[in-house]
């Protein structure tokens, strides 16, 4: 059985440190680049690029809404054509950045609100689809499993890569608990583990209640700017492996060849 380890990268910011960047790509098989407008800068995604390139890992860009200020975690209502703009845009400033260093951008993940209002609003989840899709449609989309954004993908036959949370724990039908509330995160490397390893092995989501709800999972997150990020990156890669799971990036994926 194959998986991939993806992780937030290239997220410095006045919220959070991207120091932990280069080990963190010395574990994860694909990165989610951020383009600038939550988090980065052109020389952080040059560096993300560069060491992904080095080591292996395949590269996918990380849009969020242009809202530095709140790391791109405030909801905002914004028009078809801004999101559109909002993704374009993202996109080819990596790109650009890629080229430079002979990469191609490979896949897009939508960051923190963005992603989040998708997960449960269908017309957003279509245009974001619909938008990625016109981009390229060999890019892979890397959505939360059995999200709208999954059911949106779908209806238009995209490469889609499901993804599971590893420092997060879901509500009962299957979307995030909220960072407002206080189990939202979940802190402990070992806990993070069996999470990872019972969701991956069962294919199905556990949630908080103890409820299981069976999904489709290509790819375990990691987020970049958690404290134990980089502990729980390596406890969870390693028991991955221990247990059979052979890691992949992205690209690599039997579904996508």
């Amino acid at each position: 059985m194959e998986i991939n380890i993806n992780c937030d990268l290239g997220e410095k910011s006045k919220h959070h440190s991207n120091i932990h960047d280069p080990e963190l790509l010395n574990i994860v098989n694909s990165a989610n680049i951020a383009c600038g407008y939550h988090a980065g800068d052109e020389e952080t995604m040059r560096q993300v690029v560069g060491i992904s390139k080095k080591n292996g890992v395949s590269i996918g860009a990380h849009p969020s809404f242009n809202d530095p200020d709140n790391f791109g975690r405030k909801r905002m209502n914004l028009n078809n054509e801004e999101i559109k703009k909002l993704i374009v845009e993202q996109y080819e400033i990596l790109q650009k950045i890629a080229s430079e260093h002979g990469e191609k951008v490979t896949h897009i993940k939508p960051h923190g609100a963005l992603n989040n209002m998708a997960c449960e609003d269908i017309d957003l989840a279509t245009i974001l689809a619909k938008t990625i899709y016109d981009i390229n449609k060999d890019l892979i989309y890397l959505v939360p499993t059995g999200s709208k954004m999954e059911q949106a993908a779908s209806k238009l036959n995209m490469k889609i890569a499901c993804e599971i949370f590893a420092d997060r724990n879901y509500e009962e039908d299957g979307n995030l608990v909220s960072r407002t509330k206080p189990n939202a995160l979940i802190t402990n490397p070992d806990e993070a583990k069996s999470h990872v390893l019972k969701m991956v092995k069962n294919q199905a989501l556990n949630c908080y209640t103890g409820k299981q709800i069976p999904c489709k999972i290509d790819s375990v997150c990691i987020h970049g700017d958690n404290e134990s990020s980089l502990a729980t990156a390596k406890i969870i890669r390693d028991n991955l492996i221990e247990n059979g799971l052979y890691l992949k990036t992205l690209i690599e994926l039997k579904k996508f060849n």
